[in-house]
């Protein structure tokens, strides 16, 4: 058969595994060549393209039979695609940031030549600015320089700990619902077993990529109507919700109700965690600068690759202590709710390229000011006066005056 051992949960481990780490470049390269007003679509389709190579998987694999020959054919078009390295050009915004203008300028050549555009026809002066610049030596960054800014660090923490929250809760929500579907099932043969595991397999493979292409369509309105930062605190909300009602409501419940309740809280967490996390990984494309953008990313799908760790482990332990496992991440999902606040908005601005830019990044207040302006934090002298409520009398001038005329007759 296709897989021997638990079909119904290992897999599910290596698929993930598969798609997020194979999936992660397109949020570093495409937003650099997009515009501002763009670069959330163009990741999202790529994310599309990912998701439907994650619904044709089982197909390969049960064509495979094999899982030996399926990593060989998941291997094969990794191999072809090293030489891209070939054909698909440096990111020029990455160049210019590190001030390596030698291969900035054959890159701006290159690009003029294919698209047949005459250099000397330069009408922002772009080309003798690069001429000037020559002689600088290249400047590159270390992401380690991030410890010494204020807010860069506090940006890149708070959306490393959204991610392992998302991808790490992901599993507590897809156990849940698997087995609560296995608690209502009775077997009599050990080949009867074997073939219901089999086909739940297929089943619950299928439900979670079609909650992750729901979760995907559903980003694309949210993020575009509340922003970033917006959509992910929506969706942390929702998912500490699903975990909160999942742990502590259902206990009152009746079995059959409960049952019922329980798989929904957990498509609905799982829909939730997996916007959570991706998007905690493209808003950190979006704030990290050119710099250093790659080192930023990859602290973020470290975090991610943490959070799915997590499953494993579970599964070698004969799943002993997944209800602690379960709450500590609900527990996480209540801080990432606060530190979301914190967070800068960055639809619509254009992508920090230094560390002070990065640093610029403040946050905005979460709703929009009003239209009469907002008010000022500091008083003035004639307003904290009246403030007070201390006014000038006839007494207190009286007693000015003589205290300024024995001051007076004292220094005399």
């Amino acid at each position: 058969m296709l897989f021997t051992a638990k079909p119904a949960e290992t897999p599910f481990c290596f698929f993930c595994t598969a798609k997020y780490s194979g999936n992660n470049l397109q949020y570093h390269d495409g937003i650099e060549m997009c515009d501002p007003g763009n670069r959330f679509m163009v990741t999202m389709v790529a994310s599309f393209i990912a998701l439907l190579g994650q619904l044709l998987l089982p197909g390969l694999a049960a064509l495979c039979r094999d899982w030996q020959i399926l990593q060989a054919v998941i291997i094969c078009p990794f191999i072809i695609m090293i030489s891209f390295i070939c054909i698909f050009p440096e990111s020029l915004r990455w160049l210019l940031a590190t001030q390596q203008y030698e291969k900035a300028k054959s890159l701006i050549l290159q690009i003029n030549k294919k698209n047949r555009v005459d250099s000397e026809t330069d009408v922002k002066g772009i080309m003798p600015e690069l001429e000037r610049e020559l002689t600088k030596k290249p400047k590159k960054t270390c992401i380690v320089k991030v410890v010494g800014t204020r807010n860069l660090w506090k940006n890149i923490l708070v959306l490393c700990v959204n991610s392992l929250t998302g991808f790490g809760i992901h599993h507590c929500f897809a156990r849940s619902m698997m087995k609560n579907k296995w608690e209502n099932t009775t077997v009599s043969h050990n080949s009867d077993i074997h073939n219901m595991m089999l086909s739940s397999f297929y089943a619950d493979y299928y439900t979670m990529a079609g909650i992750a292409v729901a979760s995907c369509l559903a980003m694309c309105p949210a993020v575009g109507f509340m922003g970033r930062r917006g959509g992910l605190l929506m969706f942390m909300i929702l998912t500490a919700l699903a975990s909160l009602l999942q742990l502590g409501f259902l206990n009152y419940l009746k079995e059959t109700i409960n049952r019922k309740f329980s798989i929904a809280f957990s498509i609905i967490g799982m829909f939730s965690s997996h916007a959570v996390g991706s998007l905690s990984i493209f808003f950190c494309a979006e704030i990290t600068p050119t710099v250093i953008r790659g080192g930023g990313l990859g602290l973020v799908l470290a975090s991610a690759g943490f959070g799915m760790l997590t499953a494993p482990i579970m599964e070698l332990h004969n799943q002993k202590g997944y209800f602690l496992h379960h709450v500590i991440f609900a527990c996480c999902t209540l801080i990432c709710i606060i530190c979301i606040l914190l967070l800068p908005e960055s639809r619509r601005q254009n992508l920090p390229e230094t560390i002070s830019d990065g640093e610029g990044y403040m946050r905005q207040p979460l709703l929009p000011p009003k239209k009469g302006g907002e008010q000022p934090l500091l008083l003035t002298n004639s307003e904290l006066k009246d403030y007070s409520g201390i006014h000038e009398t006839p007494v207190h001038r009286a007693a000015s005056s003589e205290s300024n005329t024995a001051n007076v007759v004292k220094s005399s």
